[in-house]
């Protein structure tokens, strides 16, 4: 099957628009079983309700395990934003809106964000074992529930397509804690601008009564758990530092951090 070049490319799969459905190839070095279980999150979160591309199936395409999904046309909110910078705190409104309809939706059937974090702080290459443990530990005290994550949540896993908003990229998807999704959404805004990621704090506590405190608690263990997946663009110092911050336990140092 010729299907030309891909629309985009990430580490774990290839993805092709082909006859208006989405084809998305995964890479060589993931388990064949990757394929069925992303599509299962996916599959969880669409018949939850949620405006989420429908599954079509599972299956390989030249000789590559792969998925089939419904193409949704449109522009991502990250791309809106772009074109007008005015729009930001709208959008990033809609997005938290968003964020908390996901996170009524239980999830049990996927994986635990505990084990899922544990796993990757485990396999950080580099990072001291006694800041491991230290991180472990803090992890096994945290309150961890059975909501559904996204996992890597932003306003470029948005597609605005009509009057409707679709989410899309739930490889990351685990059954967990809102609050420790909202704060790797704010690390990862952090990484752009700090401004962006105190705007959406802001609108996620107010929106959602939790705190600022009981978010960014989650802060050294979402960015240790980060460093695991070796992001080309990320700065792992950056990272290193709400690592540095939670052995000075002072929340406020998270700013220092980000200035």
């Amino acid at each position: 099957m010729n299907l030309g070049e891909p629309i985009a490319s990430g580490s774990t799969a290839n993805i092709y628009l082909y006859k208006n459905k989405i084809i998305k190839i995964f890479k060589d070095h993931l388990p064949d079983t990757e394929p069925e279980y992303e599509a299962h999150k996916q599959r969880v979160a669409f018949e939850s309700g949620l405006k989420v591309p429908k599954i079509l199936e599972v299956k390989k395409v030249n000789g590559k395990p792969a998925i089939y999904m419904e193409y949704v046309e449109g522009k991502t909110l990250g791309k809106l934003v772009t074109e007008n910078m005015d729009q930001v705190e709208s959008f990033l409104e809609m997005s938290v809106d968003i964020q908390m309809e996901i996170h009524t939706v239980l999830a049990v059937s996927l994986e635990s964000m505990r084990t899922k974090l544990q796993r990757q702080i485990k396999a950080v290459e580099g990072l001291d074992e006694q800041v491991k443990m230290s991180m472990l530990k803090k992890l096994e005290s945290m309150t961890v529930e059975n909501k559904l994550c996204h996992g890597d949540f932003h306003l470029y896993n948005l597609i605005k397509s009509g009057d409707e908003v679709f989410i899309i990229d739930w490889v990351d998807a685990s059954a967990g804690d809102p609050r420790a999704d909202v704060c790797r959404t704010y690390i990862l805004y952090s990484q752009v601008s700090v401004d962006i990621a105190e705007l959406y704090l802001n609108l996620y506590c107010e929106k959602s009564g939790s705190s600022r405190k009981e978010v960014l608690e989650w802060a050294p263990i979402i960015a240790a758990a980060r460093l695991s997946e070796n992001v080309t663009t990320e700065d792992s110092k950056r990272l290193m530092k709400y690592i540095v911050m939670e052995e000075h336990n002072d929340e406020s140092s998270i700013f220092r951090v980000l200035e």
